[in-house]
C-alpha cells in the first residue's frame, strides 16, 4: 500500500480505494466526475485481481469477506467502519490537507502514515472483520463467495469515509475559511479544535491497544506504534499530537511557550475521556471474542513486583516523552529547504515499540496514562473468570508514567540549552 501510494500519487493521487476516493469528494479535493472514473478503474482493478488470484490458487484457498467467528457481523461490520474511517481521514489529512502541504514544500510522509494505517488496522481487526477497509477489496474477494457480506463491507466503509471527512472539517476549519492576512502554515487553530484533535489521536491509540491485546497478537507493539505514527502525522500541526498526559505535561514544563498550562490540562482532561471511552468500546469486542474468560489486568506480570514494573514504565515513558520533545517541539534546522520533518512521528513510534517487547512482560508496556485509563475502564465494563485489581492500579501506573514526563523535561532542558537563551533584543 505505502510503495504503490508513492508511485502513483504524482499521476492520480494515490487513492487506490474507492472509501479514499469518496472521502475526498466529501471534503472537497476532488471533483465528483473524477471520484466516479477513480471508483470504475479500482473496483475494476478488484475484479481483475480477484480473477488472477482464482488462475493461481485453489477456490477454497481464497479469502472472502465475512465476520471471524465468534464475531458476529455486527462487530466485523464496526472495524470496518472504524480502521476505514482512520485510512480516510490519516488521507486527507496527510495528501489532501493545505496546511500539511505548503505550496513548494510538500510533505513526503503521506504514504509512510497511509501505510501505517493498514499496519494498525490489519493487526488489530483481521480476525474480526479480514481487515479489508476498501470497497474494491471486498467486491474483488467476493466473486465466487457471498456477496452480501461484500455489500455489507461496502456500505460500512462508505460510513467510515464518511465519518472522516466529517471530522477532517473539524479539525482542520482553515481548510474552507482561511483566516484573514496570515498564511496557512502561520495558522493557529483554536483550542476546542485542538482538544478534538487530542481526543481523536488518543482514541485511535488506546483503541489499536486494546484490540491488539484483547485478541493476544504479538505484533501488539507493531500495530500500537503504527496508529500513534499515523494521527501524529495526521494532527501533528494541529494540536502537537501528544495523545498524551505524560508528553503533554513534558511539554508544559519544558516551557518555551509550546504548551500554556490551562491548554495542557484541557489536553489531558481530553485524552484521559477519550482513552475512557476507547477502554468499554474495546471491552465490548473482548466480551464477544475467543478470549472473552481472560483477565488482561493492569498489574505487573508474573515474577514481577510493582516497583519493577512502575520503575520501567517511568524509564519507557521517558524515552518516549524526551524523543517527542526532541523531535517534535524543536524547529527544523536552517540549513534544511523544508520545514517538513518526516522522521518525527517515526520516530516516536519507535519509542512505543523499543518498550513494547522491552517490558511488556514486566509492566504491560502501557507508558501512557491514557492508555492505561482505557485498560482499567476496560475492566470495569468486562472481565474475564478472574476479577481485575482495583481501578487504584491505573493511578499507580500514571504517577509513575507522568514522572517518567517530568523527567524528560528535565533531562531536555540539560540538553537543549540553545532552546531557552533568549532572542536579542533589537537595537533601535
Amino acid at each position: 500500500m505505502m510503495s504503490a501510494t508513492y508511485a502513483t500519487y504524482p499521476i492520480s493521487g494515490g487513492n487506490l480505494n474507492p472509501a479514499v476516493s469518496f472521502s475526498a469528494g466529501l471534503v472537497g479535493h476532488l471533483r465528483w466526475t473524477v471520484v466516479v472514473r477513480y471508483w470504475m478503474c479500482q473496483l475494476a482493478a478488484g475484479t481483475v485481481a480477484s480473477f488472477c488470484l482464482r488462475a493461481l490458487f485453489a477456490p477454497d484457498r481464497l479469502p472472502g469477506v465475512a465476520p471471524v467467528p465468534p464475531f458476529t457481523w455486527e462487530y466485523a461490520v464496526a472495524a470496518e467502519v472504524i480502521y476505514t474511517f482512520l485510512l480516510c481521514f490519516v488521507w486527507n489529512n496527510c495528501a489532501a490537507s493545505k496546511r500539511n502541504n505548503p505550496k513548494d514544500d510538500n510533505n513526503h510522509f503521506y504514504a509512510l502514515a497511509i501505510g501505517c494505517v493498514e499496519l494498525a488496522g490489519g493487526f488489530a481487526v483481521s480476525r474480526i472483520s479480514g481487515a479489508a477497509f476498501n470497497p474494491a477489496v471486498a467486491v474483488g474477494f467476493s466473486y465466487g463467495n457471498n456477496f452480501r457480506w461484500a455489500f455489507a463491507w461496502l456500505v460500512a466503509e462508505l460510513v467510515g469515509a464518511t465519518l472522516a471527512a466529517i471530522n477532517f472539517r473539524a479539525v482542520r476549519p482553515e481548510e474552507y475559511n482561511p483566516p484573514e492576512g496570515l498564511y496557512l502554515t502561520d495558522y493557529e487553530p483554536k483550542l476546542h479544535v485542538r482538544c478534538a484533535s487530542e481526543f481523536l489521536g488518543t482514541f485511535v491509540l488506546v483503541l489499536t491497544v486494546g484490540l491488539n491485546l484483547t485478541m493476544g497478537l504479538r505484533a501488539a507493539s507493531f500495530s500500537s506504534a503504527a496508529a500513534l505514527m499515523c494521527m501524529t502525522y495526521s494532527l501533528g500541526n494541529v494540536s502537537g499530537a501528544h495523545f498524551n498526559p505524560a508528553v503533554t505535561l513534558a511539554v508544559v514544563l519544558s516551557g518555551r511557550d509550546k504548551c500554556l498550562p490551562a491548554d495542557g490540562a484541557a489536553y489531558v482532561i481530553c485524552q484521559v475521556m477519550s482513552g475512557a471511552c476507547a477502554g468499554v468500546l474495546y471491552s465490548q469486542f473482548h466480551a464477544a471474542g475467543p478470549s472473552t474468560g481472560l483477565t488482561f489486568a493492569l498489574q505487573p506480570g508474573d515474577g514481577y513486583g510493582p516497583n519493577s514494573a512502575g520503575v520501567v514504565e517511568m524509564f519507557f515513558t521517558f524515552v518516549l516523552a524526551y524523543a517527542f520533545l526532541a523531535c517534535a517541539t524543536v524547529g527544523a534546522p536552517g540549513s534544511w529547504r523544508t520545514t517538513q520533518r518526516f522522521y518525527t512521528a517515526l520516530a516516536i513510534g519507535s519509542c512505543v515499540t523499543a518498550g513494547g517487547f522491552a517490558v511488556g512482560r514486566i509492566s504491560g508496556g502501557e507508558l501512557n496514562p491514557a492508555v492505561s485509563v482505557g485498560v482499567a475502564s476496560a475492566n470495569l465494563a468486562h472481565w474475564g473468570r478472574r476479577p481485575p485489581p482495583p481501578f487504584a492500579s491505573c493511578i499507580v501506573y500514571s504517577l509513575w508514567q507522568l514522572t517518567g514526563g517530568l523527567l524528560a523535561s528535565v533531562v531536555f532542558s540539560l540538553t537543549h540549552p540553545d532552546e531557552y537563551k533568549k532572542e536579542p533584543l533589537l537595537a533601535k
